[in-house]
């Protein structure tokens, strides 16, 4: 805020701390997340729920006849009541799961999306879908929308696929068949659900889909109110249980949000108004004990003014000191850079761009939209990352801004530009008319161009060039973060050229390592940097490695096996490859044989070898561009992927793997 204005917020302010009759009014504030997949953060696995590969895994595959339960509950407290107005706060989720079990006629009990007053709910295995527990059926407060797949009478289920509500009882209120709508519950396919509450209607809905388009009509619908149930802070979760089966229960994806809550009002005045009359009470003698305590108040109001004052002078004077000197830092920074890329104005960008259209959209990313900017006046094309996060720092953007700046290499995207106005970042790049990497690799070659093995070897080799540069040749370190195959352009001779260094750094300057984590890629990020948070050069290594395994198999770090549900994660399968004496399959089919096998089986072992779990064993990346450029020797590779262990007892496997799986529990 400008010195000015907050001068005069300060002096508007003080008056009406001593108009109300409370100086301060809480507002209730909406809630929302959002998992598009999974990790450690902000979430409390209990029981035999597990992360793997970025989806929950609620309960495990256990031999029969043991069981297994399972809880995950989002870490914060939500707030559901507004104490000014009493109004209690309408919600919505949606979430992806699926059932299923390597035995077609052994089954778990279901699962349950559940509300509760306590973030240690964990109900019993059996037929208890891991929400009540079977000694004491009453112990867990809970409200719940069950999905479930096990007739048992003893809570009067229906049929074996039913979706219901429970209210601190798993005999439902109300529940419906899901094959009215044809859901098969315990089909294994990827299921959808939309759970609403519309406190203002009284009614509850629920929606299924195996797509992720939302139905017309909900399979179930429950007229109730739950401002009883939701009374001030409520935990949100979800719960599954297994009895004597082999029942998999996953969660892939999660969001929620709270609405509803209506602004706060003033309080009303002590006297009712009406028209030009004023009711006021009949007089009463004030009694000494009053007027004393009148004087005290007057005296405490003599002393607190001016010294308020003199508080919102010297902000005032802070505030306006450092401006002056930011605005001088930024003044430097800006001559520091003037010899490098040019400084755009935004109306030169917008008439670029065609005011941003959709139509010059050329990427897409955690940061915000690029686009194709054809400039009138030179001809000349260019690409402009647009962020789509606001930020006051200008001054920090601009010492980011200069380090980038004076980076040069045939193998990085080159900065031509940049701007910062209308509260908006924005950066200008060469144009790279082949596109990403992760585009050309993946696409399928009736549909465009394949890429040969000269240029999977040529884009393998410049990658790393450019990494050693950044890592040992660079005045300043720099660390790039997010290596990933859709972060690596082709220019029009198929040459790599890295993009968005630094760009998450510039984005999230002043935010911790876990702001950081968060906008990673699942299978790109080492596990060193998913338990601990902290980014270096050997994370980048790690990424490095994935992007080359993905390179030579033409497979994605983590995707979906074809006619199966499973996760394969790329590393895994490369040594799983490996210690069968076979690890040549793994070289991309699309390439019908036509590479060096020497060369390849050099290329998968570099991959591994930058991919190894213990940081320690990674080699440097300058040892890497080595050994393809055959100037040293390739590195031994085991033939089982080693495991590791971090001092907390969180495995990798637990992260990144699909062979050992342990139990996370955080608080």
């Amino acid at each position: 805020m400008p010195p000015r204005n907050l001068l005069v917020f300060l002096l508007f302010l003080f008056p009406l701390l001593f108009t109300f009759d409370s100086p301060f009014i809480i507002l209730a504030e909406s809630t929302s997340f959002n998992f598009p997949f999974f990790t450690v953060r902000n979430l409390t696995l209990l029981g035999d729920s597990h992360l793997k590969n970025g989806v929950i895994g609620l309960t495990r595959e256990t031999a029969v006849p043991s069981s297994s339960s399972g809880t995950l509950i989002y870490n914060h407290p939500i707030h559901f009541l507004d104490q000014d107005s009493n109004i209690t706060a309408s919600f919505s989720t949606t979430f992806s799961f699926t059932i299923d079990s390597v035995d077609p006629t052994s089954f778990g009990d279901g699962l349950t999306f559940f509300l509760s007053p306590d973030n240690q709910t964990l109900g019993s295995s059996g037929g208890y879908l891991g929400l009540a527990n079977s000694s004491d059926l009453a112990k867990n407060k809970f409200l719940a929308i069950e999905f479930d797949t096990k007739l048992d009478t003893r809570f009067n289920d229906s049929n074996d696929n039913h979706v219901g509500l429970d209210v601190n009882s798993l005999n439902s209120i109300k529940a419906t068949d899901a094959l009215l709508q044809d859901i098969d519950l315990k089909s294994g396919n990827l299921i959808t659900a939309w759970i609403v509450y519309k406190n203002d209607l009284r009614v509850l809905n629920v929606f299924l889909s195996y797509s992720t388009i939302k139905p017309p009509t909900p399979l179930l619908s429950v007229d109730i109110d739950l401002s009883g149930y939701l009374k001030g802070y409520v935990f949100v979760g979800f719960s599954a249980s297994t009895e004597g089966s082999t029942g998999i229960h996953s969660i892939e994806n999660w969001s929620f949000k709270t609405f509803g809550f209506l602004p706060v009002r003033p309080r009303s005045h002590p006297h009712n108004v009406s028209g030009s009359s004023v009711t006021v009470p009949s007089a009463v003698p004030a009694s000494n004990s009053t007027n004393k305590h009148h004087k005290r108040l007057g005296l405490g109001l003599g002393i607190a003014g001016p010294a308020f004052f003199f508080v919102v002078l010297a902000v005032f004077g802070y505030v306006s000191v450092k401006k002056w000197k930011d605005m001088r830092i930024e003044k430097n920074l800006k001559a520091e850079i003037l010899a490098g890329p040019r400084e755009f104005s935004y109306k030169e960008l917008y008439a670029a761009t065609r005011g941003f259209h959709s139509s010059r959209i050329i990427g897409r990313g955690a940061f915000g939209n690029v686009y194709k900017a054809i400039f009138a006046s030179s001809g000349c094309v260019s690409a402009v990352k647009r962020s789509k996060h606001s930020r006051e720092g200008k001054t920090e953007f601009l010492a980011e801004l200069s380090i980038i700046a004076g980076l040069r290499h045939k193998n990085l995207v080159q900065l031509q530009g940049w701007c910062a106005e209308k509260g908006e970042l924005l950066l200008v790049y060469e144009f790279m008319p082949n596109g990403s990497l992760d585009t050309l690799l993946h696409q399928h070659p009736e549909n465009g161009l394949l890429l040969t093995w000269s240029h999977r070897q040529n884009i393998a080799v410049g990658l790393a060039s450019v990494l050693a540069y950044l890592h040992q040749e660079c005045e300043q370190q720099v660390i790039h973060r997010d290596i990933k195959t859709s972060n690596i352009m082709l220019d029009g001779n198929f040459n790599p050229r890295l993009g968005d260094f630094g760009l998450a750094r510039l984005m999230d300057h002043d935010k911790s390592p876990v702001s950081t984590l968060t906008a990673g890629t699942m299978g790109y990020l080492a596990p060193e940097y998913l338990q601990y948070g902290k980014a270096t050069e050997k994370t980048d290594v790690f990424s490095y490695g994935v992007v080359i395994l993905e390179v030579a198999c033409g497979r994605r770090p983590i995707e979906r096996e074809v006619n199966s549900q499973k996760m394969v994660n790329l590393i895994d399968w490369v040594w799983g490859l490996l210690g069968e004496g076979r690890i040549i399959e793994a070289a991309d089919k699309r390439l019908k044989g036509d590479f060096n096998e020497e060369e390849m089986r050099k290329l998968l072992l570099v991959g591994l070898s930058c991919a190894h779990p213990d940081s320690a064993e990674r080699p440097s990346i300058r040892r890497i561009l080595q050994i393809l450029n055959n100037e040293a020797d390739p590195i031994a590779v085991p033939k089982m992927k080693p495991s590791l262990t971090f001092s907390c007892s969180l495995t990798v496997e637990d992260i990144v793997s699909d062979d050992e799986e342990s139990k996370i529990t955080q608080s």
